[in-house]
């Protein structure tokens, strides 16, 4: 819950991500370079309540013989939506996530945020090494 001028703004825990909703699909190409991106995620800032917006850009190696499948992916981003988390937590629990669910080693999740009072905020978690 963040306040603003007298105003509260409530928001979901962390909990309430969804990782379950994440599919995967065979995909026997272990050095194969996969890169995913959207423009189009959003969680809430537990500061002050209001929305981070991102952009999300996902690259892996499919070294655990599998691929993301990407209308589930935009479901799992979906349940960020109204859950506050700050911008590095959220780019963490992507990568943590993300590295689980395809059983890779070789992954980067880079998140480059809207500006936010005159500051930008890029965010990098993982590698390809």
């Amino acid at each position: 819950m963040a306040k603003a001028d007298g105003k509260i703004f409530s928001f979901e825990g962390e909990d309430h991500i969804q990782p379950e909703l994440m599919e995967t699909f065979p995909f026997d190409s272990p050095n194969q370079y996969i890169m995913t991106e959207t423009d189009e995620f959003s969680a809430v800032c537990p500061f002050s309540g209001l929305p981070d917006l991102a952009y999300v850009k996902i690259e892996y190696f499919p070294t655990g013989g599998k691929c993301i499948e990407l209308k589930s992916l935009k479901y799992y981003f979906i349940s960020f939506r109204n859950v506050g988390i700050f911008q590095e937590g959220a780019t963490k629990r992507i990568y943590n996530d993300l590295k689980n669910v395809l059983d890779t080693e070789k992954i980067r999740i880079t998140t480059i945020y809207n500006t936010r009072g005159g500051f930008d905020t890029t965010c990098m978690e993982g590698t390809l090494d």
